[in-house]
């Protein structure tokens, strides 16, 4: 599971590193210590119209299509890989091609310790951004006819190193993969634990893992 992650850099840093424009201008989207659920956050994506790639403000949390209500969202902020293709919630957005990547410097991972679960933020190796793979739903408002575009993290089961943390970890792109997830039928074979020798991980202070927690990961003492 992934249920925080951090990104910080700039839309036109992010636009820079993936050689795209912006969908729209985005003064409201700020570099973020901690993105939690139901929290917006910049993702890359075909434009629905266009179809050329941007980088896109959307909420963290999927309203599937035909939800009554988008109350259910923070319920949805991860999809298996395994059952994505399948199960309802999912399905429609992974066969109609509406996959994202969200681009990040780490995410967080709570493990047990001797007081207690204690959050771990997870980066490359290299220092290197994350490209995470997901899933984005466009959902019409009955009453005000306005469109709310939501989005959720892919997972897989966790490589040795994210399996002393959680069973569960979320899609982590290699870059050179990140045209075929979006554009392909069916890159479920990309959907795949990234190397454990290529990650690292380290126990942070609570505080910094918090929603709205605008504090730079430090390795906790």
């Amino acid at each position: 599971m992934c249920a925080r992650f951090v990104q910080h850099l700039s839309p036109r840093l992010y636009a820079q590193v993936y050689g795209v424009s912006l969908d729209v201008p985005l003064p409201n989207a700020p570099g973020r210590w901690t993105v939690a659920p139901t929290d917006d956050a910049l993702v890359l994506r075909r434009h629905p119209e266009q179809n050329d790639l941007r980088l896109s403000l959307l909420r963290w949390g999927l309203v599937p299509v035909w939800s009554r209500d988008p109350s259910g969202a923070a319920k949805l902020i991860n999809a298996r890989a395994e059952t994505v293709a399948d199960k309802p919630s999912f399905r429609d957005a992974w066969r109609k091609r509406r996959r994202c990547v969200v681009p990040a410097e780490g995410f967080y991972e709570w493990a047990k310790g001797p007081s207690g679960k204690v959050p771990h933020f997870i980066t490359l190796q290299d220092g290197a951004g994350m490209a995470l793979a997901g899933l984005w739903e466009g959902w019409k408002d009955p009453a005000s006819g306005e469109w709310l575009r939501t989005f959720t993290l892919l997972t897989c089961a966790a490589n040795p190193m994210m399996a002393e943390l959680h069973e569960r970890m979320p899609v982590i792109l290699d870059p050179a993969d990140v045209a075929r997830f979006l554009d392909d039928p069916d890159p479920r074979d990309l959907l795949a634990p990234f190397p454990a020798d290529a990650m690292a991980h380290q126990p942070v202070d609570p505080a910094e893992a918090k929603p709205g927690a605008e504090i730079p990961p430090r390795a906790k003492i």
